[in-house]
């Protein structure tokens, strides 16, 4: 199913649901429904029959149901006949079924007939005779109004239709019908409603007859024979206008009546024409009230129509109007001819004449409305081509003078004006404008009107405004006239008479054009019409002028084209045009004339405009042209005398005379001599009097002294400046500040102002003159004055301009020679910037000022000044060759350019950016470094005009210089800085530095960072970022250049240092700074800082870490770092240097650097260092003497280096462990101590190498590999240091795998030997732990290694070697047979016996375990020989067993388990292991004396062995021992047969025993006792008595 068709389904839905709904009695939903309806059947094309039936049927039977709203009934009359454009017939035939004659229908059964007629009429003529006869006999019934009112609305309706059939019945689609019979019809309906219901109807029902009339009056007048009772039916019309509610329904009908009549060309009769002029005039004229703003339209047709049928009738009825003093019915009348000419209705062109001269009688009334009516009339009739070449001229004239008229009102009114009047005068000024501005001058007969009396409202002042269109049009004309000459052999457009109208002389035009050509540098377009209509009337101003102006005027317009030009050189222009055209007619009487002429015109213009004061230098030059000297001297002395003429007398005669100084110089000085001498007793110093005239002053004349200097020729001026001009200037001056004849310091302002003007274009004079040669001597005097009067002016404030305009007379006379001093160069301007820039802030200079303008003032008098001051610096600073100079003069801005207060740095950067500009060029030697660094910061700066001024003049400086710049891209730039977005700026800073840093040259870099540095101390904190910015900007750039320079830059920024630190962000750009030098010059700052103070201060300690944390060097320093050490270390010594080198890289390695490539290179290094250092003792050097800020508390450290490096070495294994290189010492923190102490070095040394992490072992066997030759060293603590370290490494087998131990272990085996007993011993210790590493070598080697073991058996001055050939003699025999060994065995049982009862618990303990491993190597051999050691050990084992270190009595019990078997003694196992297993000592004479049972029982040789062993222990030092041997002696003695008993010898027994109980140990002295006891008893046992 297609769109369309599912739109058609859903509408039929829709309106079968809405029939549904009709058949409810919801009155108030019928609204809604048939509003929807209405809605539905106008959008939609096609309906069904069936339901347009059906809509028909409710319809039709809502309309008629009177139960019904009204407003219902009459929606539903509207859906019925909508419904007519589906089915017509059907519509129709419903209406007409309840439309019966004789019977009265329904009302809007009615009103849809009309409606329907209306609607359809091309349907409804056919039924429309039917329907009128019916309709006729229904009058008679209807006696309600509504229904009245229903019948005159279908009247109209019908009329309306039949009006149409009437006239367009060609375009009906069936054959013509009677028009007549259906018009007898209406005639007769008609007829009887004015005749029954007109008379009586009432008001209300009155305006349905009224939109009657019009059609059926209309439909009438097609018939002749009802044609005069139609017109007779007008009247009642015309009486209808009575109430404005229904008067444009009048106006309307009439409108239509007026329309047929002149469509059946009905000539209307004479009064009814003249009623229906005088109530249509009234409805647009109404007096009472205002009209209708539509039936006034409707009149106005109605007039059109009138003027068309009617042209003269209704001429001469405005005419007649028009002669009536009402306001109104003027203003009416001159609307109406305006819409009429409007219009453009040919007929009306046959009465142009009356038109003007029915205008030109209003021409006289005053009043405001009238004016502006008749000037718009006029504006109309020049468009429409109305005026006539001989009548037309006064209301062109009217125009004009209507424009001077408003004017006059306006600025000088007769009476006080109200507003509306004001308003009024306004309007006619305006309008008076808007007819010039839209004045064709080129249509019919206008360029007679108009040439060549337009001229006459050139030169007078009151049509000045008018110039704009006054000149198009005289140009218009005279370029039309260019063209028919061109074209013709003759023209014919302007040779009109002027008759009675004086024209403008050539000189009158000549000026005033000139005067008003000012105007166009102000962008006016009056001002480029005057100049425009110079071109092309050359010879209306002088036939000479043609060939000049053609040649000149189009280089004149050049400036303008486009954009407005200077006032100055537009100025210069024109004057230099009138000078070449006076010279060029040479014409002395035409040129007094213009002169004349010129003075003429002097109050057309104000004194303050710049017509006036173009004019008064016109007026000079055409002086100075003018060849009668008599003239000129006369003219002078006129103006002298009498200046109020000329306006502003000062500013009117100072150009007058300095302009005809050009060329009469001697005429104007002896003019201006002969008025001073004449006038001294009338002339003081604020006014004169002479006459009762006002006079000029003395004030005057010396202005006047200074506009002839400045124009004076140059060759003449020189001859007669000092004694003619300077020296008149000054005694006028002298005179002026005298009081009774003596001299004070005068405070008059305008005096001071008029002096220092005319020093001022002395100075300028004489710098134009440029001779060299001539030396002013006037100069020192007149610097004296201007200085003066700027140390009086207050510092407070500045409302005075004497600031501004000293600082310009200052810069002029500062260029003239004699050349002034340095010194006198330097003081001017600080006396001039001391008086300017601590003024206060300019907010606060303008809230002096009382109004808006005062203030105003101030802030033009500010700017004013700081602009005077910054060309002051800037020709001071410029025109010295000396660059040393000029950055002297600089230097006096240094002190505001960082002023604390913004106000005074915004203006000291403001005269900063005037000096450095791109137009000046700095002396060759000229520094811009330190500028740079001084001004850059400040583009950050709290103020935009700071930042803007601080970026121009850092730009400035590479532009003084000569360098070229990205001009635009920096402007851009520049720009930006507005913002006051921090962020942006320091953004935008950022990137100018980036450009223009590649640009400073090498050379002055280092001025740039010491001034950089300096702000880093002092600014505020945005310029510190962008000081910090540059800086690093600038060493990024041109870092590589600083090689030679580079010493002096560390030295600068080592002395910020301490200043710096106290301020973070400055001391980080700083640092920074440092590593960006580094990244260039990384080895020299490494120097440098090496040969810092030892220990490092703070400073330097942050300096490394700057430089370490800096990515781009980190890397490249640590390996120079590493490189110097090497160095260092050459020699195996170790000097200050190389101490200073493990400072920085303890610094270094402190921020986290990784050291994994590195780490071999620097472990070895660093424990080299601490090797070689080892014991030293050196004090630091004496403390460098740049600034170092101390904290409280803070002394200076005696250096120690070996723990300097051994802190260093403890940082590299830190962040190694953090890497994985390395692992954390058994040692802990220890481990450092014992590695830097002398005497256990070695210790830390095997306990460092312990820490290696032996699964890098790429990593160790770099480190073995360059440690290697530390074996070999001729510095004996690094043979030590070598040799401990590789003795730990030889234990792990897989550095002998992959490491080259095997030379290790041949040096090992050599320092076995050596006499230092340190090394003997860690030799000795790596050859025992070859045992762990290398086993397979131990083997092959076992010779040598145990010859050079055991001889360390033999150094008994030192147990450590003694302990360390015990364990690795251990180690050594696990691994050998008792084949292998069987040559050194008995030597090592000997030694090792030696050591059981070694004061050195490792002594003791490593050489019972040793013992202990001896008995699995005794083999046949050495069996009953170790048999017969076990009997003389078996004491220490037995008395051991209690020994103070539990380790040895453990090892004691183990040997003397393996020890027994050798003696055949197996059954004391059981009394080991039950007593021994966990005891304690107290229970040692039990064990003792079982022992002793059971070996008594099985060997007495072996107990007796014992006790003769004995004796020695009593005096052991260790107390346990002693207690041991006693309690052992006890169980012997106890166990001994009578035999032995026989042997022993009991005295010396009982004498040690009784010793023994004097023992300070009370466990000894109960042994002791307890054996006495036993031995007593067992003497008597045995019968034996002491």
């Amino acid at each position: 199913m297609t769109q369309g068709m599912e739109e058609s389904v859903e509408i039929f839905g829709d309106i079968n649901l809405t029939l549904g709904m009709l058949n409810k009695e919801d009155n108030i939903s019928k609204e809604d429904i048939y509003s929807h309806l209405s809605s539905i059947i106008q959008n939609t094309d096609i309906l069904d029959d069936a339901i347009v039936q059906r809509l028909i049927y409710y319809a039709s039977k809502d309309m008629r149901d009177n139960n019904m709203l009204r407003e219902i009934r009459m929606l539903a009359g509207e859906v019925l006949v909508s419904l007519a454009a589906h089915d017509f017939n059907s519509v129709m035939y419903e209406v007409q079924s309840n439309f019966r004659i004789l019977e009265l229908p329904d009302e809007f059964v009615v009103l849809a007939l009309a409606e329907l007629a209306t609607s359809y009429v091309s349907q409804s003529i056919p039924f429309m005779m039917m329907t009128l006869l019916t309709m006729q006999t229904m009058l008679r019934l209807a006696e309600e109004e509504r229904m009245k009112g229903a019948f005159c609305v279908a009247l109209e309706k019908f009329s309306k239709a039949i009006y149409e059939y009437v006239n367009h019945w060609r375009d009906f689609p069936y054959p013509r019908l009677d028009a007549n019979r259906l018009s007898d019809k209406i005639f007769m309906l008609f007829r009887y409603i004015m005749e029954k219901w007109a008379p009586t109807i009432s008001p209300t029902q009155v305006l349905s007859i009224i939109k009657a009339h019009g059609p059926t009056v209309s439909l009438l007048l097609h018939r002749e024979d009802l044609c005069d009772y139609a017109l007779g039916q007008v009247p009642w019309l015309l009486n209808q206008y009575k109430d404005k509610e229904i008067d444009f329904h009048v106006t309307q009908s009439l409108k239509q009546i007026l329309t047929a009549a002149v469509l059946y060309d009905i000539g209307l009769p004479r009064g009814l024409k003249r009623a229906i002029f005088i109530n249509l005039l009234h409805q647009v004229c109404r007096v009472q009230e205002p009209s209708v703003k539509e039936n006034e339209i409707e009149a106005s047709s109605c007039f059109l129509i009138l003027a068309h049928s009617n042209s003269a009738d209704l001429i001469e009825f405005f005419d007649e109007q028009i002669r009536s003093t009402n306001e109104i019915v003027r203003r009416g009348v001159l609307t109406l001819l305006r819409s009429a000419i409007s219009a453009e209705e040919p007929r009306l062109r046959d009465h142009i004449i009356s038109i003007e001269r029915t205008v030109r009688f209003v021409m006289g009334d005053l009043s405001i409305k009238v004016r502006n009516s008749t000037l718009l009339l006029i504006q109309t009739m020049c468009e429409k081509c109305y005026i006539e070449a001989r009548e037309g001229w006064p209301l062109i004239n009217y125009v004009f003078s209507q424009f001077a008229m408003s004017n006059k009102n306006l600025e000088k009114p007769m009476k006080p004006n109200s507003h509306e009047d004001e308003k009024g005068e306004k309007s006619v000024r305006e309008t008076s404008l808007e007819v010039l501005k839209t004045l064709d001058p080129l249509v019919i007969g206008m360029p007679q009107v108009l040439w060549p009396r337009i001229l006459t409202f050139v030169v007078p002042a009151e049509y000045t405004e008018t110039l704009e269109y006054l000149f198009s049009i005289i140009r218009i004309l005279i370029m039309a006239e260019e063209r028919k000459k061109n074209n013709a052999t003759e023209s014919t457009a302007l040779v009109i008479s002027t008759g009675a109208v004086k024209l403008p002389s050539p000189q009158q035009l000549l000026a005033r054009l000139l005067v008003i050509s000012m105007l166009a540098s102000l962008g006016k377009l009056c001002g480029a019409g005057a100049i425009g209509l110079l071109k092309i009337v050359p010879e209306i101003i002088h036939p000479k002028l043609i060939n000049l102006w053609k040649e000149r005027l189009p280089e004149l317009l050049q400036p303008l084209e486009g954009k407005n030009t200077s006032i100055v050189l537009w100025e210069t222009m024109l004057l230099q045009l009138l000078k070449e055209s006076l010279w060029k007619i040479n014409d002395t009487a035409w040129t007094i004339q213009l002169s004349r002429d010129f003075n003429q015109q002097m109050g057309s213009y104000s004194n303050t405009s710049v017509e006036k004061k173009f004019l008064w230098k016109a007026l000079g030059t055409t002086l100075a042209s003018c060849q009668d000297t008599n003239f000129v001297s006369s003219q002078i002395k006129e103006f002298l005398i009498s200046p109020n003429q000329l306006g502003d007398q000062r500013q009117g005669i100072t150009s007058i005379l300095g302009y005809c100084a050009e060329n009469h110089l001697d005429i104007v000085l002896t003019v201006l001599k002969t008025f001073q001498n004449r006038e001294k007793f009338f002339m003081n110093r604020c006014k004169g009097l002479f006459s009762g005239k006002k006079s000029l002053s003395k004030t005057d004349v010396i202005v006047i002294y200074g506009s002839v200097a400045l124009h004076a020729p140059k060759s003449q001026l020189l001859t007669r400046l000092e004694q003619d001009i300077v020296s008149q200037v000054l005694l006028l001056y002298g005179q002026c500040s005298q009081i009774l004849g003596m001299s004070v310091m005068n405070k008059d302002i305008d005096l001071q102002m008029s002096f220092t003007r005319s020093i001022t274009e002395i100075g300028i004079a004489l710098q134009d003159a440029e001779d060299q040669g001539f030396k002013f001597s006037y100069k020192e005097v007149l610097l004296g004055h201007m200085l003066d009067f700027i140390r009086d002016e207050p510092l407070d404030s500045l409302a005075s301009p004497i600031r501004w305009k000293a600082l310009i007379a200052i810069r002029y006379l500062s260029k003239l020679k004699p050349q002034l001093s340095l010194n006198d160069h330097l003081n001017i301007l600080e006396e001039n910037i001391r008086r300017l820039l601590p003024l206060p802030p300019l907010e606060k200079l303008k809230n002096e000022g009382e109004t808006d303008k005062d203030k105003e003032h101030i802030n033009f008098l500010y700017e004013r000044s700081m602009d005077a001051l910054g060309k002051l610096l800037r020709t001071m600073m410029w025109d010295n060759v000396k660059a040393e100079d000029c950055q002297e003069m600089f230097d006096l801005l240094r002190m505001w350019l960082v002023s604390q207060k913004e106000w005074e740095r915004e203006r000291a950067f403001q005269i900063t950016a005037k000096v450095l500009t791109n137009d000046v060029e700095a002396p060759d030697r000229f520094k811009i470094g330190s500028l740079l660094g001084l001004l850059a910061p400040h583009s950050c700066d709290t103020l935009p005009t700071i930042r803007q001024a601080a970026a121009s003049s850092s730009i400035g400086l590479f532009c003084i210089k000569g360098i070229r710049l990205e001009m635009d891209r920096l402007q851009n730039l520049q720009q930006g800085l507005q913002c006051d977005d921090v962020q942006v700026q320091i953004q935008i800073s950022s990137k100018i530095a980036k450009i223009v840093s590649k640009l400073i040259p090498n050379e002055e870099i280092l001025m740039f960072l010491e001034e950089t540095l300096d702000g880093l101390e002092t600014l505020n904190p945005p310029c510190i970022t962008a000081c910090g910015i540059w800086m690093i900007a600038i060493l990024k750039e041109q870092g590589a250049a600083l090689e030679d320079q580079l010493l002096e830059v560390l030295s600068i920024i080592y002395y910020h240092m301490p200043v710096l630190r106290q301020k973070e962000e400055s001391f980080q750009f700083m640092l920074e700074a440092i590593s960006q030098i580094a990244s260039f010059h990384m080895d020299t700052v490494v120097t440098n800082l090496l040969q810092k103070t030892l220990p490092f201060d703070r400073d330097t300690k942050t300096l490394w870490k700057a430089l370490a944390e800096n990515p781009a060097s980190s890397s490249k320093l640590l390996r120079a770092l590493i490189d110097k050490l090497e160095n260092g270390l050459e020699e195996d010594l170790a000097g200050m240097d190389a101490i200073a080198v493990a400072c920085a890289i303890h610094e270094v390695l402190s921020t986290g650097i990784p050291v994994t490539g590195l780490y071999p290179e620097l472990f070895t290094l660093l424990l080299k260092l601490v090797s070689c250092t080892l014991g030293q003792r050196m004090p630091t050097s004496a403390l460098s003497h740049r600034r170092r800020v101390m904290q409280k508390g803070e002394r200076q450290q005696i250096a120690d280096p070996c723990r300097l490096s051994t802190t260093t070495l403890k940082c590299v294994q830190a962040q190694a462990m953090k890497e994985g290189l390395a692992k954390e010492s058994d040692e802990g923190d220890n481990l450092w101590t014992l590695l830097n102490n002398p005497s256990t070095h070695h210790i830390g040394v095997c306990a460092l190498a312990r820490s290696m992490a032996v699964w890098q072992h790429g990593v160790i066997l770099d480190i073995m590999e360059q440690l290697f030759s530390s074996l070999t060293s001729s510095s004996e603590n690094y043979r030590i240091t070598g040799t401990a370290f590789f003795s730990e490494l030889m234990k792990e087998p897989i550095l002998w795998k992959h490491g080259n131990l095997r030379e290790v272990l041949i040096l090992m085996d050599q320092s076995a030997w050596d006499s230092n007993s340190i090394l003997r011993q860690m030799a000795i210790r790596g050859l025992g732990n070859a045992a762990s590493g290398a086993p397979h070598k131990v083997k092959k080697h076992k010779q040598i290694i145990l010859e050079s073991i055991i001889r360390g058996l033999y150094h008994l001055a030192r147990t450590d070697v003694v302990c360390e050939s015990l364990k690795s003699l251990k180690k050594i025999l696990e691994l050998l047979t008792d084949r292998d060994v069987s040559f050194y065995f008995k030597e090592i049982v000997l030694q090792t016996r030696t050591f059981f009862e070694d004061e050195q618990d490792d002594v003791r303990l490593t050489a019972i375990l040793l013992f202990e491993n001896l008995a699995s190597l005794t083999g046949r051999r050495w069996k009953i020989f170790f048999a017969e050691e076990i009997k003389k050990s078996m004491i220490s084992f037995l008395l051991h067993l209690w020994d103070p270190n539990p380790k040895i009595g453990t090892a004691c019990r183990d040997v003397l388990i393996v020890s027994i078997p050798f003696l055949g003694l197996q059954e004391l196992y059981g009394v080991l292991d039950h007593l021994l297993d966990g005891q304690d000592l107290p229970r040692a004479r039990d064990f003792y004396r079982q022992f002793c049972a059971k070996l008594a029982k099985k060997n007495q040789e072996i107990l007796w062995i014992l006790h003769t062993h004995l004796f020695s222990f009593f005096n052991s030092s260790w107390e346990i021992i002693r207690s041991a041997a006693i309690k052992l002696t006890d169980a012997i003695v106890l166990n001994l047969t009578n035999q032995y008993m026989e042997l022993l010898d009991r005295e010396q027994l009982t004498t040690r025993l009784q010793t023994l109980r004097q023992d300070p140990c009370i466990s000894v002295q109960r042994a002791a006792e307890a054996a006495l006891q036993t031995l007593l008893r067992k003497c008597k046992e045995t019968t034996i008595f002491l």
